[in-house]
């Protein structure tokens, strides 16, 4: 990959590990579902305007919209408000993988491979030692939302499948027009509407820079470039570059909140990002092993 495109690369999951910090800090005094439908409502004007509608059946376009705005983003933000750590949640999100192969093993009858199953093996069991040091900056709750929230992620992958070659990028700009209806009247009925109008009177400029960073930083910008990269250098050479996210989100959430990885933490964050290299990585890595012994 030119040098040029792995930088843009780089940037672009590095928005989207300091992301995690960005939800953190905007969902702390206001409803997490509100500020989640803000996102999206930032992220669908006036992109619509410009970007033509992708040519996908009206059930993968609202299906697609609500696996990832409310299902996705909705949880993913109220887990943060109610004690997931940035960092790990920002790690916790990329078992979308995992969630993905068992949903096209069930599916679509895809096969799993067995550098698959070693890293998912080695994740849960991360995972579990993560649950197990919950208190603090991680809660029970909030790792189990996360997990359901990286489920919505798998999801949506497989409705992208499904809509046989669309543009992605059309898909994520598209689909944002319908999560904020949703996620605005959940955030209504949970919060209630007085602090909902409050939000959106009494918000200082940090918190609409905020929004702005999440819906055009984070979406337009960031899956725009990164669908470009993938059209010119192919699934298989940016992709991995993703597992970076978790990275940046670690470092970002130590350093902004000074979150702390005590030793049992620790490990399973490891064995987590353990995981998910084997469960990414595996497969190509057993190939060229094999190429090579057959020389």
């Amino acid at each position: 990959m030119p040098l040029r495109s792995l930088l843009l690369a780089l940037l672009i999951t590095f928005v989207w590990g300091v992301n995690f910090v960005v939800i953190k800090w905007s969902v702390a005094d206001a409803s997490p579902l509100l500020v989640a439908a803000l996102r999206f409502a930032v992220a669908a004007f006036p992109a619509v305007l410009f970007v033509p509608r992708p040519q996908v059946p009206a059930r993968i376009l609202w299906g697609y919209g609500l696996a990832v705005g409310v299902v996705q983003f909705g949880l993913l933000y109220l887990a943060v408000q109610l004690g997931m750590s940035a960092g790990v949640a920002s790690l916790l999100m990329q078992t979308q993988a995992f969630f993905t192969a068992l949903l096209a093993a069930r599916f679509l009858g895809e096969p799993i491979t067995p550098p698959q199953l070693l890293g998912m093996t080695l994740a849960f069991g991360g995972m579990g030692l993560i649950g197990a040091s919950a208190g603090g900056d991680v809660t029970g709750l909030g790792l189990g939302l996360t997990l359901v929230a990286a489920l919505g992620w798998a999801i949506s992958n497989l409705l992208v499948r499904a809509s046989g070659g669309a543009n992605v990028f059309a898909l994520v700009i598209w689909s944002s027009l319908i999560a904020p209806l949703p996620l605005t009247l959940l955030a209504g009925l949970t919060a209630g509407w007085e602090a909902v109008a409050h939000t959106l009177s009494s918000s200082g400029p940090a918190f609409w820079a905020a929004v702005l960073f999440m819906g055009l930083g984070n979406t337009v910008l960031g899956f725009g470039i990164w669908s470009l990269l993938i059209q010119r250098h192919g699934a298989a050479r940016v992709a991995p570059l993703s597992l970076l996210v978790p990275v940046f989100g670690m470092l970002a959430s130590a350093a902004v909140y000074r979150e702390g990885f005590p030793a049992l933490k620790a490990l399973g964050a490891a064995l987590v990002f353990g995981g998910l290299v084997l469960h990414v990585l595996g497969g190509r890595l057993r190939t060229r092993a094999a190429v090579r012994g057959a020389r």
